[in-house]
């Protein structure tokens, strides 16, 4: 079979949402004209919502009939025995205009029993934030199912949630049972377990043009939580020039930090996919037969079987990810 693997851009998968703006428009040119473009999906397999690829010999094919096709060239060995045909991540960019519910995700477990679904842990890269916008996550204080349950029967549930002022650069780890909840004028990248699972706990009273609140999940939300997790969520990274920082790195995904200056050489250990988010600027990703342009709000993704490539950039911020 003719290796015909090239760095992959994919369709943006838009969504509006009752929360959402136009900075994905106004910002990164996203092609809608929505009042409330709340997500692009940069990299999906979900069910109803898998993207398509937009350049190169293979445009046009899904995400899904490739895995299919070229399954460890793509994935990398070890995530195809631990995954299949089954991509591993969900790749976004959000815009909240409006606050978004108080929520959470189940984790593996409780997901592949109930939804036979990934769980949900994600993290957070804040790419812009209006003044005095925040993130909501975890706790303001040590928590227990009792209390909790007190403070949502008695509608003073953001009394106990911790509230944190945020701006460009700032980066959160969110497991799987950890509430939270991102706060208007926060525009962000998302990188997540593929799953489209939330638990919705509050949703600030408010209603859509009919009328009508949306369902809140308290009922089952309530096994989900993880009262034992602790305040780690705010992720400390460094900022070296031209290699790699790491910023996270959990059972689901390793996401790093680059910041590029110069053409630098690129070779891909990892056994795995990797994914590249341009956070700002602009950078080209450049292989022996190909050439990538990707600017701020757009994402690429590098398979596996691609070993040696370049980066070249004067100043793009780019999160790499790979399993």
């Amino acid at each position: 079979m003719k290796n015909v693997l090239h760095p992959l851009r994919f369709y943006p998968i838009l969504q509006d949402k009752i929360w959402g703006g136009e900075k994905l428009i106004t910002q990164f040119n996203k092609d809608s004209d929505s009042k409330q473009l709340g997500e692009s999906w940069e990299v999906s397999t979900v069910p109803n919502a898998v993207s398509i690829v937009a350049n190169g010999e293979l445009k046009d094919k899904s995400l899904q009939e490739l895995l299919e096709q070229y399954k460890s060239n793509l994935l990398g060995e070890k995530n195809y025995q631990r995954f299949g045909n089954d991509f591993p991540l969900l790749i976004k960019f959000i815009d909240a205009k409006e606050d978004l519910s108080i929520q959470l995700h189940p984790n593996d477990r409780l997901a592949k029993e109930r939804h036979n679904s990934f769980g949900k842990t994600e993290m957070w890269y804040v790419m812009q934030a209006d003044e005095g916008a925040n993130l909501i996550v975890g706790f303001n204080r040590d928590m227990d199912k009792e209390t909790y349950l007190k403070h949502l029967e008695n509608k003073t549930l953001t009394k106990i949630l911790n509230f944190d002022k945020v701006k460009e650069g700032d980066a959160y780890f969110i497991e799987a049972g950890r509430v939270h909840a991102i706060g208007a004028g926060v525009l962000l990248a998302e990188i997540q377990q593929t799953s489209d699972i939330t638990y919705r706990v509050y949703d600030w009273d408010r209603v859509d043009e009919e009328g009508n609140e949306r369902e809140l999940h308290n009922d089952i939300a309530l096994d989900a939580f993880d009262f034992n997790l602790k305040n780690d969520f705010r992720v400390e990274y460094k900022k070296c020039a031209n290699v790699s920082n790491e910023m996270v790195s959990c059972p689901f995904f390793t996401t790093n930090y680059l910041e590029i200056d110069t053409e630098i050489e690129k070779t891909n250990t990892q056994d795995s996919f990797l994914i590249y988010m341009c956070v700002n600027g602009k950078a080209e990703i450049l292989t022996d037969n190909t050439t990538d342009v990707i600017s701020k709000g757009e994402t690429i993704l590098i398979p596996a079987a691609i070993k040696n490539f370049r980066l070249k950039s004067n100043g793009a911020k780019l999160l790499e990810v790979y399993v």
